[in-house]
């Protein structure tokens, strides 16, 4: 009798302790996500300023500037789910990453003190969304892992935990960059 007791008091101690070993790594998703949100904001918050900006120079642009705008809308939307806000967000980085690349054939535009200010808090706030992204995919593979590993698989199945999406680098900006095609442009 005692050592049946002895062994569920044993397991009873062991599920309490990854139950709350997996709430607290759904909670670090969690927070990881709302400091990348945070940071997001403020980066559609300057998306509007660079597109009135940018727009009177980028007439041949002017789709992508509509795309990112239709893209920020789309991802400040209460209803938009954390999966689909990353999906979002990948595309706006693309997409900001194009007017950037744009911006090289517009030398006034290069020049305007406006666009420059806005330029270095875009820098700023991309190199800090960076970092954020990197503590959010961390703990998301932190409880993945946990989502998917044995025991706490049993367990994470019973609390209808799902795994989270990671923030990736889309394919075309894995490839290497062609530094001699980039001096040959100019």
């Amino acid at each position: 009798m005692m050592p049946v007791l002895l062994i569920l008091v044993v397991l009873a101690v062991m599920a309490l302790f990854f139950y709350n070993s997996l709430i607290a790594k759904k909670n670090q998703v969690k927070n990881a996500f709302g400091t990348v949100e945070a940071l997001l904001k403020k980066r559609y918050d300057l998306i509007p300023n660079l597109v009135a900006t940018v727009q009177r120079y980028l007439e041949h642009e002017r789709d992508t500037l509509t795309q990112v705008t239709e893209l920020r809308t789309k991802a400040l939307a209460p209803s938009v789910s954390d999966n689909e806000r990353v999906q979002l967000d990948n595309k706006i980085t693309r997409m900001l990453g194009k007017i950037i690349v744009a911006v090289e054939n517009y030398p006034d535009l290069k020049a305007n003190q406006n666009f420059l200010q806005l330029q270095a808090s875009l820098n700023e706030i991309e190199e800090q969304i960076s970092a954020a992204r990197r503590a959010y995919n961390a703990a998301v593979t932190d409880l993945n892992n946990a989502i998917e590993m044995f025991p706490t698989n049993i367990l994470a199945s019973l609390m209808n935990l799902s795994k989270g999406t990671l923030f990736e680098i889309p394919e075309a900006e894995r490839q290497n960059v062609d530094v001699k095609e980039l001096f040959a442009r100019k």
